[in-house]
């Protein structure tokens, strides 16, 4: 049944990945096809092509390896100086520029003149290729945010789980007290298991961030006023001074660091609480926020994924995931002992993750990326602006073919980092709890 189960969830997340790719493409297109451009194809996957059906102009198609997608649209790229679109260098690197030229021509017809993507203005040319990232952004967001509202987040609340007997700083990660260990600030006032902690010092409280930090800025006494079978109770208690964990400006435990602060000594209730529509903006917010400091540290992450990937290394819980590896965690999802509302969930944050992922990677200005050719469009409008500005002839269009050996270079890096991602996936993947 776990075998089963496990499948199930790696097919559920294709499906979704599927689905995104599409939604990906079909942004390019129906913006490509509002401004005119002619594209004679519309592919979801790589390699040999499994259906495909004509409808029109376009050529609309599944291929084998679902790991991506694409459109062909025509006239990608300017004819070269000479107004010519054939390659004839045997130059290697003047020879890549040629062939993308050539290749984009590939399909002219007799009226295409008038239709080709780099006639159009650099804004549209803009338009065309956000679009694409934009799908994937619109996605992540509806997906987030609908069950954010609807489902909600495991929130730590104000309610005691349990209270610790004894004060162990939290640095030296044990639970087990110790001969000469001082009774906690909590298990000397007497709280206990199910208390709900109303007010910290006369100051009324309703949720654990603003608890715990009343909690940690305090050192001596304090009194704390609890709900207990129906009824209000106000327990007193001497707050001591203990190394606790660090958080960062959005009151999250930064790992392995630790600080001097006030400390009561339990543990708090944790449940699932739906978030408003407010909430779940600015959550996602974060998420975004996260997703950029993410990528910006990819190269950092490069020496222990190496070593995770082909030496004795530990997968860490933020190493960088691929398809693969987000398919397997998608068939663990379906294997967890939890209710299954909790599964859909936990499957529909992973796909948005993955959306958000795809927007954020594509908005890179690097060819072949999306965000690669936006940067040649605006680049060619700054020219132009700027020779209008000074009067001076119109630069014409920004030949971005001469940027091909840059964008072998960087697809090479890509497909490099790619493969060791999937190496560490098949091998050391990363799992969840």
């Amino acid at each position: 049944m776990t075998i089963l189960l496990t499948v199930l969830g790696i097919l559920v997340f294709m499906a979704g990945l599927l689905f995104s790719i599409g939604l990906h493409e079909l942004g390019h297109l129906s913006t490509a096809k509002m401004f005119g451009i002619r594209v004679p194809q519309y592919m979801v996957g790589f390699g040999p092509t499994i259906f495909s059906r004509r409808k029109g102009e376009t050529e609309y198609g599944i291929k084998a390896i679902p790991f991506g997608g694409y459109i062909r649209m025509i006239g990608m790229f300017p004819p070269g100086p000479d107004g010519r679109i054939e390659a004839r260098s045997t130059s290697p690197w003047r020879g890549m520029i040629e062939d993308a030229r050539a290749a984009s021509f590939e399909e002219l017809q007799p009226g295409d003149e008038k239709r080709l993507f780099y006639t159009r203005k650099p804004w549209k040319r803009v338009i065309v290729m956000f679009a694409g990232p934009f799908m994937n952004l619109v996605l992540a967001a509806v997906i987030f945010i609908g069950v954010a509202m609807s489902f909600g987040f495991q929130t730590q609340t104000t309610e005691v789980a349990g209270v610790q007997k004894c004060v162990i700083a939290q640095s030296e990660k044990r639970d087990t007290c110790a001969k000469g260990d001082p009774v906690s600030p909590a298990q000397a006032a007497g709280l206990k298991e199910g208390d709900k902690i109303v007010a910290f010092n006369g100051e009324h409280v309703e949720d654990w961030a603003t608890l715990s930090d009343l909690i940690r800025r305090t050192i001596g006494p304090a009194s704390i006023t609890v709900e207990r079978d129906g009824t209000e109770r106000v327990l007193h208690a001497t707050l001591a001074k203990n190394m606790v964990a660090k958080k960062d400006s959005d009151g999250e435990v930064v790992p392995d660091q630790y600080v001097p602060a006030g400390y009561l000594g339990f543990a708090a209730s944790t449940e699932i609480i739906p978030l408003s529509f407010g909430q779940s903006v600015e959550r996602m917010g974060t998420m975004m926020e996260d997703g950029v400091h993410s990528i910006i540290a990819l190269p950092s992450k490069i020496p222990d994924l190496w070593s995770a990937a082909f030496g004795d290394g530990p997968r860490k819980d933020d190493s960088p995931v691929g398809v693969v590896g987000a398919a397997r965690i998608g068939g663990e999802v379906m294997t967890l002992d939890i209710p299954a509302q909790n599964q859909i969930a936990m499957m529909l944050f992973l796909l948005a993750g993955f959306n958000l992922s795809l927007f954020l990677f594509n908005m890179l200005p690097l060819l072949p990326l999306d965000g690669g050719h936006m940067a040649g469009a605006l680049w060619e409008s700054l020219r132009r602006s700027l020779a209008r500005l000074f009067r001076r002839p119109d630069p014409g269009p920004f030949d971005v073919a001469k940027l091909m050996p840059v964008a072998y270079v960087v697809a090479g890096i890509f497909i490099c980092f790619t493969l060791l991602v999937l190496v560490a996936d098949v091998f050391n993947p990363v799992k969840i709890s």
